[in-house]
């Protein structure tokens, strides 16, 4: 098999949380060039005619939206069974929709998780963001202090951007990484190398 196809993953479904905008968009734009269909959810995306279907239906991927507010667990839990009669199948979650926390229980919770299914076939991995320029960093790169300081401790000398994850997440989403499980993916400009 030709290396490329390793990373082709027509057909699939992905669905993709946290996706209107930033890391999340950048992460459902990729996975449709790489061949997914899409199921995006945020908690303000519009079920129909949003920019991310526009982009989704462009590259020629099928795609369906909904709406939710993960912060309430009694909407996370109807929009997980409005899900799974809509789409039985799904061959990739993204669970990107969140907030910015230090916490390792992520980490611990993947290797956990990847233990635990990968008898069943089933990865678990994630993927650690740095400091990305995206709304969410906004006040921190308007600060005259902080922003020069976290630039000076990045190596790579400058912001993460949300296109910095389509490598990533197509990666772990494809055959490529079929022996990867249980793995933290640190996209960060070598931030935790130092």
């Amino acid at each position: 098999m030709n290396v490329l196809e390793l990373f082709n993953i027509t057909g699939k479904t992905a669905l993709v949380t946290g996706c209107k905008r930033g890391i999340g968009f950048a992460m459902a734009i990729a996975l449709a060039e790489a061949g997914a269909n899409i199921i995006g959810v945020s908690a303000s995306l519009e079920a129909e005619r949003s920019h991310l279907e526009k982009e989704v239906r462009g590259r020629g991927r099928n795609f369906h939206g909904y709406s939710s507010d993960f912060g309430n667990r009694k909407a996370l839990y109807a929009f997980i069974q409005k899900v799974k009669a809509d789409f039985p199948v799904i061959d990739v979650l993204v669970n990107n929709a969140g907030t910015i926390l230090r916490k390792g229980g992520v980490g611990q919770l993947t290797k956990a998780l990847a233990n635990e299914w990968a008898t069943s076939g089933v990865q678990v991995n994630a993927i650690a963001p740095g400091y990305i320029a995206t709304e969410n960093t906004e006040a921190l790169r308007n600060d005259p202090v902080r922003n020069p300081a976290i630039l000076s401790r990045i190596p790579a000398g400058r912001w993460g951007t949300p296109d910095d994850f389509r490598g990533a997440v197509v990666f772990l989403a494809s055959r490529a990484s079929d022996y990867v499980n249980g793995t933290v993916l640190t996209v960060d400009g070598g931030w935790m190398g130092r």
